[in-house]
């Protein structure tokens, strides 16, 4: 029998047998934070409790360039567990920024939910069949410009909310359409609303989306301990060299979360393949690079060195072709 998942009502305290895992309190990072906490309760045999953190992210109503990112969603996590508020805490890995925190260290990456983008339309209209002028709703500056690029003529309108405000703006016919993670809606049962999945060929994403990121105190991720080993047991060798490789593209240009660069890596036979896009804001314009490497084996190790190295290939043709012309890169991250 699988060990109980319970909830929290603020910081916990330490007790002995029980791991608390953090997370923020929208619907999405509790459904996607049990999945956590259930398949480290069943490798662990410890009873895991959930901590729900509040974030500025989650209390403001300004939109994420004016916030300064959806690293905004990360800080108060990270304070809590450096304050011992709980032993870990899950991140949406397009949510986290690049720069290294003192003290925490990303101790695993579970197996990628699908990356690809969504439309999500009324009357089961696709990208393709949107009446001209229609209202688009997004609050990624990535999204706009990809929508731009391909649809010059929609209205895309500036967004922000969980999944359900954003999906009842289309059913309410203020919008004609929200672009949406397709990972984030799976997660919550809302699969549905889809009417339309972006092909990562044309639509890259955000570097990591689909994928969560385990962050815990340095340290606590090696030897033989049930934080160590829980790490051990939901870790996905494969998506974590993805996610890697796309996340050294964003660092490499010094660029925040919301910066408009879309990012694809996957590992198929043998090989680790790595798209990079960056956009200009309009969308009139957008760069790319695409890298591959063959990591000398499958293990952990090698895997990230093969993802450095492409991410770092990629940055270097971006940023010589003039990506920093296009977008706002040398931003905080």
């Amino acid at each position: 029998m699988t060990p109980s998942v319970s909830r929290a009502s603020g910081p916990a305290p330490r007790r002995d047998g029980v791991l608390r895992v953090g997370t923020r309190g929208s619907a999405l990072a509790l459904a996607q934070t049990t999945v956590v906490a259930e398949a480290v309760a069943k490798a662990t045999g410890l009873e895991v409790e959930l901590v729900t953190i509040t974030t500025h992210g989650d209390t403001s109503r300004d939109s994420l360039s004016e916030l300064g990112g959806t690293g905004v969603f990360a800080s108060a996590l990270r304070d809590a567990l450096l304050a011992d508020e709980c032993d870990l805490i899950v991140h949406s890995l397009k949510d986290l920024p690049t720069s290294a925190v003192p003290g925490l260290v990303i101790g695993a990456v579970p197996k990628r939910a699908d990356a690809r983008d969504s439309l999500c339309a009324r009357d089961g209209l696709t990208l393709e069949t949107l009446p001209e002028g229609a209202k688009v709703g997004t609050g990624s500056p990535r999204r706009a410009a990809q929508l731009r690029s391909r649809r010059p003529d929609l209205d895309v309108v500036d967004i922000r909310g969980n999944v359900d405000t954003r999906l009842s703006r289309v059913a309410d016919g203020d919008l004609d359409a929200v672009v949406l993670a397709a990972a984030g809606l799976g997660r919550l049962g809302r699969s549905s609303a889809v009417t339309d999945l972006f092909p990562l060929s044309e639509v890259p994403t955000a570097p990591g989306q689909g994928a969560l990121a385990i962050e815990v105190r340095s340290g606590e991720e090696t030897g033989r301990g049930p934080i160590a080993k829980a790490l051990a047991s939901i870790d996905h060798a494969t998506t974590h060299a993805c996610v890697t490789a796309e996340r050294a593209v964003l660092a490499g240009l010094e660029a925040g979360c919301a910066a408009p660069i879309g990012t694809t890596a996957i590992v198929d036979d043998g090989l680790l393949f790595l798209t990079a896009t960056v956009y200009r804001p309009d969308g009139t314009e957008q760069l790319t690079a695409s890298h591959a490497a063959t990591p000398d084996s499958m293990s952990r190790r090698d895997l990230d060195a093969a993802a450095r190295d492409v991410g770092k290939r990629a940055v270097d043709e971006l940023l010589a072709a003039g990506a920093a012309d296009l977008a706002p890169l040398g931003g905080s991250q």
